[in-house]
Formats: C-alpha cells, structure tokens, sequence
C-alpha cells in the first residue's frame, strides 16, 4: 500500500525539488550579477554612502593657505560620508570663480559653499545657483547676504582688525607713517578687517599716519612688487600690515631687499610655514592666523548639517574645530592666533 502511494507523490515531490533548484539557480545567477559589477558595484555602493554632494570653491586653488582649507574639508567629506568636489582657479580672478561656481550648478551639487572674491560680482550666479535649489553658504569671504544663507568666518573681524592694528602700533612706538597691503579689492572680508584697523588707528593711535591701502589680488609677485613701490614712494615708512596670506611674507621679503629691516616694521596674516624663516630672522616680530584646516572641517560639517535642516548653535562643541559662535547669519570659528620665533615651530601648515 505504501508503493503506490509513493508513486503517487513522486510527481509532485520532483516538482518541489526542480523549483527549488531554479530558485536557487536564480539567486545565484543574481548573487553573480551583483558582484560581477566589479568596479560600478563601487560606484553604486559610493551613491548611496554619499547622500549628499557639497562643491565647495576657494578664492585660488594654487594658494597654500586654500590648500590646506582643501585638507580639512576632504578629511571631513570621509568622516561625513558626503561627496566633495573642490573646484577653482588657480589665481584670484572673480571671471573664473564664476565660471567654477557655473560648473557646479550644471553637476547639480546639493550645496555650494564658496571664498567669494568679489562680493556684488558673484550675487547673480548664487542667486542663479539658489533658484534650481542649491543651498549656498560662504566661508572665509563673504558675498552679499541675500546671495547666501551663512557666512562661516574665522575670527570675529573687528577682534582681528584691532589686534593687527594693535600689534603694529606697539611696534612702532604708536607714531609714524604705515601702510597697508590686501588681497583681492572686492573681496569682503579683506574690507571689514581695513575698516576696523582704521577705526582703531583714529581712536587710539593719532600720531600714526596711514599713507595707502594697497590691493594686491592675492597674488605674491603683485605684493611684492607693491611693498617696493611703497618703500620707495614714502623714505619715511614705518610699518606694512599684510592682510593676505601672501601679502605678509612679500612684504618682509621686499623689507630684506631694500635693506630697511631696521625701520620697518611688518605685521599681518600668513601661515607659518610661509613666515618661519623671517620669524627667525627676527624680520618679523609675530604674524596672525587661525586654523585654516579647521576651516575647511567646520564649513563641511556646517554644510551636511544644514542640508539636513538643522542650523548652528551658538557655543556647539564640532569635533576637530572646537566651540564656534553664532551671530546671526554669521558662525565665528574662534580667536586669531599669534605665531612667533618662540611658538612657530609648533606649527606644519
């Protein structure tokens, strides 16, 4: 009685086990197809880890000081998972800067992040990039609010207006003639930090005279060949405050070739691997900075925040950055530091 019952089930039982078998055909065909994608199997996997994609554009990517913001943000783009693409000129030139941000638009970036060389030049094609929905923000310079949503700074520019001020008059026994050499002339930054030196030169140090503000568009051979125009159109100069990183560095070098080493006196913003030598040279007394690394971290981190609807809080601890403030639109990163002959060694960037 059991035999033909068996033979009775037999049927059904290779039916069960031939459509278990293509199942399991099937998935395998599907486990090989999968991984037989090799290399777009990546790409595919790259897509979905990089929920968003950032562009983010510098004043000048030839520029070691924007170098270095590159470092933070890419260090910050792995630890986010977020996509970046850092795209510029290698000079200052708001034409090209524009035709960057242009490039960006056309890649669809989720977000721009931008040194704005220019601060009115540059509205029209952030208020284009805004109106086919790309956040935009600004760092390090700042465009027109109404052309961004936050402007990160690096230092409250009253504070560092002041204290370079500060730091020249204290040098020059507060008299004498001085003179002042910037970046880019659009560039807004560079005007706020200009408006607080002289602000602070007409309410506390009367007897120094400043003779002019010099715009060297970021560029070292232009700086240098200003602060030797400046030496010789004024036999009785004092000091040059260098308000770029590169302006700083080719002015103690025009100082060192003019042999006026003894009479003039230098102060500004540069990196320390740019002033190391004149710092211990004794060339130059301290030079002014900040992180420009962590710069790069924070506007990365500021940036996924904010496209994920959330917005910065005044005091909030970053990871890699430290306690930033807010004031209004605006997110200060900390205080300008000071490097000299004693400290500067401390520093690799």
């Amino acid at each position: 009685m059991v035999l033909p019952r068996l033979r009775t089930l037999l049927p059904l039982l290779l039916l069960v086990m031939f459509t278990l078998s293509c199942q399991s055909q099937d998935t395998a065909a599907k486990y090989e197809i999968i991984h037989s994608m090799g290399s777009n199997s990546q790409v595919q996997t790259q897509t979905v880890e990089h929920s968003y994609t950032i562009g983010m554009v510098p004043k000048a990517t030839e520029n070691s000081y924007f170098n270095q913001v590159e470092d933070g943000a890419r260090e910050a783009a792995e630890d986010l998972g977020v996509e970046l693409i850092y795209e510029g000129s290698p000079v200052a030139d708001t034409e090209q800067q524009i035709r960057a941000i242009r490039n960006l638009i056309a890649r669809k970036v989720d977000l721009l992040a931008v040194s704005a060389n220019d601060a009115e030049m540059l509205r029209p094609v952030l208020r284009e990039a805004a109106s086919q929905h790309i956040r935009v923000i600004t760092w390090d310079s700042d465009t027109v609010p109404d052309a961004r949503e936050l402007f990160i700074n690096m230092v409250d520019p009253e504070t560092l207006g002041r204290h370079l001020m500060d730091a020249l008059a204290l040098q020059m026994g507060e008299k004498g003639q001085y003179a002042i050499l910037t970046g880019a002339a659009g560039a807004a930054n560079m005007s706020e930090w200009v408006k607080w030196m002289k602000l602070q030169n007409s309410e506390y140090y009367p007897d120094m005279l400043l003779m002019e503000t010099d715009a060297t568009n970021d560029d070292p051979q232009k700086a240098y060949s200003e602060a030797v125009r400046l030496i010789e159109k004024y036999p009785q100069l004092g000091g040059l405050i260098g308000s770029s990183s590169v302006a700083t560095p080719a002015a103690a070098q025009a100082v060192i070739d003019k042999g006026k080493t003894a009479q003039i006196h230098i102060v500004g913003l540069s990196t320390p691997n740019l002033m190391r030598t004149f710092l211990h040279k004794g060339t130059v007394q301290n030079v002014t900075l900040w992180s420009p690394k962590k710069l790069g971290y924070l506007t990365l981190v500021l940036a996924k925040n904010l496209l994920e609807g959330g917005s910065p809080v005044n005091g909030e601890n970053i990871k890699n950055v430290g306690e930033n403030r807010v004031k209004g639109d605006t997110v200060i990163m900390g205080e300008p530091l000071d490097f000299t002959k004693t400290n500067v060694d401390e520093y690799a960037f």
